[in-house]
């Protein structure tokens, strides 16, 4: 392929991962029947909350007919991802940095919850993203503590599992406490997966399902990865009021949680493009965790491997990569990846490759215009040389958006109101 025809078959790969999970392909067919006599009360948050409410909406009151005096709820999705609905209040709130949008959002969707009685039904619309949009401080610990709790968790390395596990115990709705909220209604929860594992408790910190993690385990993180609290938090973690609610708990036993879309679909709609090219698709995981830098190292080793055997095919890959803070640089664990796979590929002819986060952002400032990812082609070292670019310095700095945005090569579809991590891409041609 030309470099122009590969840059567009990468970017067809990233395309058909983001429309097989957004909400308008996956969210219909899940959706439950309303309650026979009560409220119907739909409740949303993450990085699809407005597409998911929008989809939801739709069904209930154009295709079923459902009563609209019935129909109550909230949405709370990152800014720049709320979606046009008609009655059901649609809020945009701060993400990865939680803001007062989403404390109002949250403390919406509590009180509607706390409402809920024996004839209701609370359906919990989930996805990636909902641990920031839904921020409701355990009680003493104020949304400025929460904020520089954040900021050092994600500068820090800790995968999302770590992160979330703190979460949950500084929280008045994750954790399963929604669920303990909303008795004694029926509860179910459709979810849209981001999270290594598909793993409930994770995805949106579990804000409906058992946590089998501990005070003790989220102090464990903080000691872990040398973060020193903010007092309240401190005072907060020590606090057995706030050990969040177990398997076997009775708030679970009127509970449903489905998932309505995974990384693994992603990829599935991907690798049928592949074959469709007469490429060979490689899975090395939908799951995958660990350093970017170091992930891209490997994946460019596999690739160069390939191309001296002469293989045609295309490495695909998914899951969440961290990345430390050693600089002051822009970009995100998707960036970083393709920077360091540039740099680990020394200009390899025929070798492509596109990483994107499927939510259409990856790291930066939290605006809705950040990039998703970036793009690495065979000439990427040789233009940056030209441009007087050193890919090792950007690299040491952190600073992966600045590198690819002077070459223009960044990702930038926007957001896609979905999200189901990051997909990648490694094009191996002849």
């Amino acid at each position: 392929m030309t470099d122009v025809s590969a840059r567009a078959f990468l970017d067809r790969l990233f395309s058909a991962a983001v429309a097989a999970a957004h909400p308008s392909t996956c969210l219909p067919p899940a959706l439950p029947p309303p309650p026979a006599n009560g409220r119907l009360i739909l409740l949303a948050a993450g990085k699809a909350a407005g597409s998911m409410l929008e989809v939801a909406e739709s069904h209930y009151l154009d295709q079923l007919g459902f009563d609209p005096a019935r129909l109550v709820g909230i949405g709370v999705a990152r800014h720049g991802y709320g979606r046009p609905t008609r009655q059901l209040e649609m809020v945009e709130a701060g993400h990865p940095m939680p803001d007062a949008a989403g404390l109002a959002g949250a403390q919406t969707a509590i009180d509607l919850a706390t409402s809920a009685t024996a004839d209701d039904l609370v359906l919990v619309l989930l996805s990636g993203g909902a641990s920031a949009n839904w921020i409701a401080p355990a009680l003493g610990v104020e949304l400025d503590d929460k904020r520089a709790l954040t900021r050092a968790l994600l500068r820090s390395g800790a995968n999302i599992t770590e992160i979330n596990t703190v979460r949950k115990h500084l929280s008045r709705i994750k954790g399963g406490r929604l669920a303990a909220l909303s008795q004694p209604a029926r509860v179910v929860t459709l979810s849209i997966s981001d999270v290594p594992g598909d793993d409930p408790a994770v995805i949106g910190s579990g804000p409906t399902v058992p946590d089998p993690t501990t005070l003790a385990e989220a102090r464990d993180v903080l000691a872990r990865y040398r973060i020193d609290p903010p007092a309240s938090i401190a005072v907060a973690l020590r606090d057995a009021a706030n050990e969040s609610p177990k398997p076997g708990d009775a708030a679970f036993a009127n509970t449903e949680y489905v998932l309505v879309a995974r990384p693994a679909d992603s990829f599935v709609a991907a690798e049928k493009i592949v074959r469709e090219e007469g490429l060979e698709p490689i899975l090395l995981g939908d799951n995958l965790e660990g350093e970017a830098r170091e992930v891209a190292a490997n994946q460019a080793a596999k690739a160069r491997e390939m191309k001296a055997a002469g293989k045609k095919a295309v490495l695909l890959s998914g899951g969440e990569l961290t990345v430390t803070m050693r600089g002051q640089g822009r970009g995100g664990p998707n960036q970083e990846f393709a920077l360091a796979l540039a740099v680990a590929l020394e200009g390899a002819a025929g070798i492509y490759a596109v990483a994107g986060d499927t939510d259409g952002t990856d790291g930066g400032g939290g605006d809705a215009s950040d990039p998703a990812g970036a793009y690495v082609m065979p000439d990427t070292l040789a233009r940056a040389k030209a441009a007087g670019l050193d890919p090792a310095a950007f690299l040491a700095n952190n600073d992966s958006t600045s590198f690819f945005e002077a070459l223009e090569d960044l990702l930038t579809p926007g957001p896609t109101c979905t999200n189901v991590n990051d997909f990648r891409a490694v094009f191996v041609d002849e």
